[in-house]
C-alpha cells in the first residue's frame, strides 16, 4: 500500500513527486485556451452556455442578490465554530500589516514607501461533496485585513442552481461584496477580463481543479495571481515518542484529499514505521473517501527510514513540503534548521487540520516544492507598494554627475540627458 524509502533509493521518490506536480498539460491547455477566449468575445453568454455544459443548470442570474445572501441560514453550533475561527484567523492576519513609511535624509532628500491595498480581488472556490468554508475565510479575511474594498467570490452552482447556505454564510461573515454563481476556467475569465454582468478584478485568488488552475496562469498579467497550486501533501517527521495512530491519521487527512496528494513518514523509529503501516489499513477501512486516499498513498504515500534526526531535516528541507509535522521530543529544538516548509506544526497535539480550520495561520501554503521560494498567502499578497522618491534641486545637484556617467555607462543617451538639462547651465559634460 505504501512505499518504504532509504537512503539508498530516495531519489526516486523525489522524482515521483516532481513529475505529479506537471503543470503544462497540452490538452488541457488547449481546451482551457478556448473557454477564455470565448468568456472574452461572447461575455454572459459564453458564462450561460459553459454553466450549462459542465455544470448541467440552467442559471437565470449569475449574481447572487443580497436578499439570497442575507437569509442564508445555518446550524447555529457551525455558525459559533466559524465565528470563532473568523475571530483567530482575524487576529493573527492583522499582525502582518504593513504600513507606509518616509524618511527624510540630508540636503533634501525624501524617501519612501507607500502601502495600498489592491482595489478589487477575485476570489475562486471550489464545489465539491460539502461547501468548503475555509475556502472563503482564508482568503477573505487577510483581503479585508488589508482594505480591499471590492471582494468578488466566484463559486460553481450545484444542480439545484443555488450556492449552499454554509458558503453565502461565510461569505456574508467576512464581508465578501460580490457572489457570483460561476466556476471553471470560464469564471477565471470572467474575473479577469469582465463581461456584462462581472466587473473584472485586479487580482484572483482561490484554489481550483486543473482547468482552474491552466486558466489562472493564462490570466496572468492581465491581472495577478495568488500562485501555481499543485496537489496536497504532508511530511511527517518522527521519532520513538511520536503516536503511530496520530501520525496515521494525519497522513491519511491529506491523502483523502486527492489521488495525487502526498503523504510522507521520516522516521527515526522502525517500531513506529511497523506501527503506522498497521494503523494506515485499520483507519483506511472507515473512511468515506476510502479509495482516494487509497489511490494517494499507493502512488504517492512513503515512509523513510533515517539514522537521525539532522538526516530527517535534509530530506524535509530538499522536499519542502506544504504540511511539516515535527512529532519528535523537543520539537522546537528542530524548527531552527528547517529551511524550506510552508507550516510547520509542532508536537503530537498539533495536528494539520488545526491549521486548515481553526488556528489562525492561512492555510493556502506553498505546494510542489514551491516553499523554497513562496510563501503562505499573507496580508501582503492583497497589498501593492509604491516606492517615493523626491530630490530638492541641491539634493540632484550634488548627484548628478554620478547619475549621468551610471546612464552613459548603459549608452542610455536619453536618460543621461534627462539628468544633464537641469544643470546645463552649470557646468560642462566631462
Amino acid at each position: 500500500m505504501i512505499k518504504r524509502y532509504s537512503e539508498n533509493n530516495i531519489s526516486s521518490l523525489f522524482d515521483l513527486l516532481e513529475a505529479r506536480s506537471q503543470l503544462d498539460v497540452p490538452e488541457v491547455t488547449k481546451i482551457v485556451a478556448e473557454i477564455i477566449a470565448e468568456v472574452r468575445s461572447c461575455g454572459d453568454t459564453a458564462l450561460y452556455e459553459y454553466t450549462a455544459k459542465f455544470d448541467k443548470v440552467e442559471i437565470e442570474n449569475f449574481r447572487v442578490s443580497k436578499d439570497e445572501i442575507e437569509s442564508a441560514k445555518i446550524d447555529e453550533n457551525l455558525l459559533d465554530i466559524i465565528n470563532k475561527a473568523i475571530d483567530n484567523i482575524t487576529d493573527f492576519h492583522k499582525k502582518q500589516k504593513v504600513t507606509s513609511w518616509t524618511e527624510e535624509k540630508p540636503g533634501g532628500i525624501q524617501l519612501g514607501l507607500l502601502s495600498r491595498p489592491i482595489e478589487s480581488v477575485g476570489l475562486y472556490v471550489p464545489s465539491g461533496s460539502a461547501p468548503l468554508i475555509s475556502t472563503v475565510l482564508m482568503n477573505a479575511i487577510p483581503a479585508k485585513v488589508a482594505g480591499v474594498k471590492r471582494i468578488v467570490m466566484a463559486t460553481p452552482p450545484g444542480r439545484d442552481g443555488k450556492i449552499s447556505q454554509e458558503l453565502l454564510v461565510a461569505a456574508r461573515l467576512v464581508g465578501v461584496d460580490e457572489i457570483f454563481k460561476m466556476g471553471g476556467a470560464q469564471a477565471i475569465a470572467a474575473m479577469a477580463f469582465g463581461t456584462e454582468s462581472v466587473i473584472k478584478v485586479d487580482k484572483i485568488f482561490g484554489p481550483g481543479n486543473i482547468f482552474v488552475a491552466t486558466a489562472k496562469r493564462m490570466v496572468f498579467g492581465y491581472c495577478g495571481i495568488d500562485s501555481f497550486a499543485g496537489p496536497s501533501e504532508i511530511t511527517i517527521v518522527a521519532d520513538d515518542t511520536a503516536n503511530a495512530k496520530f501520525i496515521a491519521a494525519d497522513m491519511l487527512s491529506q491523502a483523502e484529499h486527492d489521488k495525487l496528494a502526498s503523504s510522507i513518514l521520516i522516521t527515526t523509529s522502525d517500531d513506529i514505521a511497523e506501527e503506522v503501516i498497521l494503523e494506515l489499513e485499520v483507519q483506511l477501512s472507515r473512511l468515506n473517501r476510502k479509495q482516494t486516499a487509497e489511490e494517494s498513498l499507493s502512488k504517492f504515500g512513503a515512509i523513510i527510514r533515517v539514522d537521525s534526526l539532522a538526516e530527517a531535516i535534509q530530506i524535509v528541507n530538499e522536499i519542502a513540503p506544504e504540511h511539516l509535522e515535527l512529532c519528535v521530543d523537543k520539537a522546537d529544538e528542530l524548527v531552527g534548521h528547517v529551511k524550506n516548509a510552508g507550516a510547520i506544526f509542532l508536537g503530537n497535539y498539533s495536528p494539520e487540520p488545526l491549521g486548515d480550520y481553526f488556528a489562525g495561520p492561512n492555510h493556502v501554503l506553498p505546494t510542489s516544492g514551491t516553499a523554497r521560494f513562496f510563501s503562505p498567502l499573507n496580508v501582503g499578497d492583497f497589498v501593492k507598494k509604491t516606492s517615493l522618491i523626491s530630490y530638492s534641486k541641491d539634493a540632484l545637484e550634488a548627484v548628478w554627475k554620478d547619475v549621468y556617467q551610471f546612464a552613459k555607462a548603459e549608452e542610455l543617451d536619453a536618460h543621461a540627458n534627462s539628468i544633464k538639462v537641469r544643470f546645463e547651465n552649470l557646468s560642462e559634460e566631462k
